[in-house]
This record gives C-alpha cells, sequence and structure tokens, in this order.
C-alpha cells in the first residue's frame, strides 16, 4: 500500500478542539473533507502531518497558532465612529458583521469592544492567537 505524498487528493474525517477541548469544527454528519495535500488548501500545520500516512490511518496533532492561523494581528483591529455604524444593527461584542475592503471584497469582522463614541471591529481569524489540535481519519486518497 503506498503512502500519502504531496500533490495526492486525501479526503479526511477530522475534529478539530481547542487545547481546553472545545470543538471548534468537526466533518461529523458530513461528507470527508477533500483536499490536494501540499497545495495550500489546508492550515499548515494539518497540512505537514500527511505525507507518509494511509488509508484508515488515524493521528492526533497539536498545532501552534503560527502553524494554524496565526498569532492575532493588532493591526487588523480598528476602532470606527459609533455612528458609521447603521442604527438599525443591534450591536453587541462577538457580533460579526461584513465590511469591504478599498477594493471592494468583502471582509468579516467582529465587535470586540463597543465605547460611547467609537465600536472595535477586528478582521482577524476567529482562531488567530490559539493553539489547536486535531484528530483525524484519512479515509482515502488518490495519487497526485
Amino acid at each position: 500500500m503506498t503512502d500519502i505524498k504531496d500533490g495526492d487528493t486525501v479526503r479526511i474525517h477530522y475534529t478539530g478542539t481547542l487545547l481546553d477541548g472545545t470543538v471548534f469544527d468537526s466533518s461529523d454528519g458530513r461528507d470527508p473533507l477533500e483536499f490536494v495535500v501540499g497545495s495550500g488548501q489546508i492550515i499548515p500545520g494539518l497540512d505537514v502531518a500527511l505525507p507518509g500516512m494511509s488509508e484508515g490511518e488515524k493521528k492526533s496533532v497539536s498545532i501552534p497558532c503560527d502553524k494554524a492561523y496565526g498569532p492575532i494581528n493588532p493591526a487588523l483591529r480598528q476602532d470606527v465612529p459609533r455612528d458609521a455604524i447603521p442604527e438599525e444593527i443591534p450591536l453587541e461584542v462577538g457580533l460579526q458583521l461584513q465590511m469591504q475592503t478599498p477594493q471592494g471584497q468583502p471582509m468579516p469582522v467582529t465587535v470586540v469592544e463597543i465605547g460611547d463614541s467609537e465600536v472595535t471591529l477586528d478582521a482577524n481569524h476567529p482562531l488567530a492567537g490559539q493553539d489547536l489540535k486535531f484528530d483525524f481519519e484519512v479515509v482515502s486518497f488518490d495519487a497526485g
């Protein structure tokens, strides 16, 4: 039986947790996640865990934040005037909003602080700064 290598298309079932055991994502009840190993389609720490594995093999990996969604980037936090947010939006910490970049691209942001005159929005990935753990099983793969 051959082993997985970069360029192979793999299908895995997985559960991703924070270090405290909180599940943030899982393929449970869904089709397996399919991607090409080494193509950058998934977080680097999971991508490098696959080469050398075979079909049916299970693994558990701990992934530091710099190999997951990266550290928190303070430049991605921005204070905006409170009156720049439409009144019909009920502001609360944790609320997800969508803004547009200067190029017109949609960018998800999270309300992280609400002041009297300003609201702090954070465009970091919700898992930025978090070390993660993935338990996964190789369901199948096709040689690239």
